[in-house]
């Protein structure tokens, strides 16, 4: 059914079974021992910045990003090439912009970062709510897309199947979550980066190697392959279908750019940074690694077109999901060697902790969140032993729905999920956290409207794009409810999340926004420069 061998497929299960435990024992032996929130929260920081950045790059390569931006570098060439380097733009923007402030203002969670300047239960509420909606999307993604990717691999058919592996994926990441903590869950990411760039690398190393290392062979090849001629390495294949390809594309690109750089389980990283030194060292090797990855996986997504065809990619899956696994399995020919199975299992084995190592970092963001900015906010302090108890329930909590949503999601289009919390992320956390960190006379009023307007927006737009509904490839093909010509809601989100902020804290007045600005320059040295890191 696959084109993969019964015994690529063998090996690859005992791989699967064999990773997934020794991740959840890496994880017991890992996690907290004691009732410390630190050590929870952040593995008293004593990763060193190449692990560290290694984690970082970890999260913010999900599977979504490895098999979606995959695909889309097969399907349309061009624009998937500049999708892929538009994810390095985006974490290299988190670096110069960022990083060193939101370290600087936060403890544990993107709700410490706001609450710094602004304490009150309401925006610790607001930021966890926000964390939920830009997170949940990705999490049902790809918790979904696992069902279809180990059936895919596996040789396996029928939606009991599909299902089961699901909840069995969704329990074990949930057990990362609330055993390991981050420390545990950072070695997991290190642990998935070693293996999908070095696998990934080999790979590519091949694809060049069958088109005598020559680029320019390998992307005429692909054109040739892809049924569309030169327009495969042209701008504006992937939105041709629209009324307005080009800014349909600027503003997807801009979307990503954006919300990419402040997803609350990547921002998390930065608190695992003992000093601002060592979080400029973590970023630099996080943006290194994750520039290896554009290249790897613009090699063997271009690769797979160019061997099998856009044909065949496109009647595998047609969101192009499979094409880096058919890439890899195309590199070797026709006859593959016991050394290449053996490769092949470990790329196979490699996009499964990807999708292990991905979502429980996002349950870990949703969970911390959920503990520390809602629950442990109370006007009764909570115990540190009663807080780590109940970001451990959270994982629980947050996990159990997103499986069953996942289950009920996995045999639509998910392209619409990831575009929400791309949109979330570049739309309200975005212009919140620019708003926070740099603005001396935002008010909390202004921080409120920004979260909620601009998370509210996209909410309200995203049904009517083409990805819902419309077109062949939509969630809904079968209804036709579009009324925004675009993919993604970036061109009036983004504006609108910035403007609720402004707006927001024009109203609050001038006396709001004074004291607002006095209590900034009193932290403004500790946000800006990292002259004391103080506990929160």
């Amino acid at each position: 059914m696959t084109g993969f061998s019964d015994s690529a497929q063998a090996m690859s299960l005992v791989a699967f079974s064999a990773v997934a435990t020794l991740t959840l024992l890496l994880c017991v032996m890992t996690g907290p021992d004691r009732d410390d929130l630190d050590e929870f929260y952040t593995g008293y920081s004593s990763l060193s910045p190449m692990r560290n950045g290694l984690a970082i790059a970890g999260d913010y390569i999900s599977a979504a990003t490895v098999l979606g931006t995959g695909g889309v570098i097969a399907l349309f060439g061009y624009d998937g090439v500049v999708l892929a380097l538009s994810t390095a733009l985006s974490l290299m923007l988190l670096m110069f912009l960022l990083a060193e402030p939101l370290r600087n203002a936060g403890r544990f969670t993107m709700g410490d970062a706001f609450a710094r300047r602004m304490p009150g239960r309401a925006v610790r509420i607001a930021a966890c709510l926000v964390t939920l909606a830009a997170l949940l999307p990705l999490m049902l993604v790809q918790l979904a897309g696992a069902g279809q990717l180990l059936a895919f691999i596996l040789g396996f058919d029928g939606d009991t199947l599909k299902t089961g592996f699901i909840i069995g994926l969704g329990m074990l990441m949930i057990s990362y979550a609330a055993i390991g903590g981050m420390k545990g869950t950072a070695l997991i990411q290190i642990l998935k980066m070693v293996m999908l760039l070095g696998s990934g690398a080999v790979v590519a190393v091949l694809v060049l190697h069958r088109f005598s290392w020559d680029p320019g062979a390998l992307f005429d090849a692909a054109a040739r392959q892809s049924g569309v001629g030169r327009d495969f390495l042209n701008p504006g294949l992937e939105f041709a279908a629209g009324p307005y390809p080009r800014i349909d594309m600027i503003t997807s690109q801009l979307a990503v750019v954006i919300g990419g750089a402040c997803l609350p389980h990547v921002t998390m990283r930065m608190y695992t940074a003992s000093s601002a030194r060592q979080v400029r060292r973590s970023m630099s090797w996080a943006v290194s690694s994750v520039a290896v990855f554009v290249l790897v996986i613009t090699v063997v997504g271009v690769g797979a077109t160019a061997m099998i065809g856009r044909t065949v990619i496109a009647e595998a899956d047609p969101q192009g999901n499979t094409a880096y696994l058919l890439g890899s399995r195309a590199a070797f020919g026709p006859e593959v060697s016991t050394g290449e199975t053996f490769l092949f299992t470990a790329v196979t084995t490699a996009l499964f902790l990807t999708l292990l190592a991905s979502v429980a970092g996002m349950i870990l963001a949703c969970a911390n969140s959920l503990a520390h900015d809602v629950f442990a906010t109370r006007a009764r302090p909570m115990a540190p032993h009663r807080e780590i108890l109940t970001a451990r329930v959270s994982a629980l909590a947050v996990g159990v729905p997103t499986i069953f949503l996942a289950t009920l999601i996995q045999h639509r289009s998910l392209q619409p999920l990831v575009i929400l919390s791309f949109c979330v992320g570049a739309s309200a956390l975005a212009p919140a956290l620019v708003y926070s960190l740099f603005w001396r006379r935002y008010t909390r009023t202004g921080l409120l409207c920004t979260l909620i307007g601009g998370t509210l927006t996209v909410l309200a737009l995203m049904p009517g794009t083409n990805l819902v509904s419309g077109s062949p490839v939509a969630a809904f093909p079968e209804a036709d409810f579009n009324w925004l010509p675009f993919t993604t809601t970036g061109l009036v989100s983004i504006p609108a999340g910035f403007a609720f902020g402004w707006l927001g804290t024009v109203v609050s007045g001038r006396g709001k926004a004074e004291e607002q600005r006095r209590q900034y320059e009193a932290v403004e040295g500790w946000i800006l420069a990292g002259a004391v890191r103080r506990e929160t």
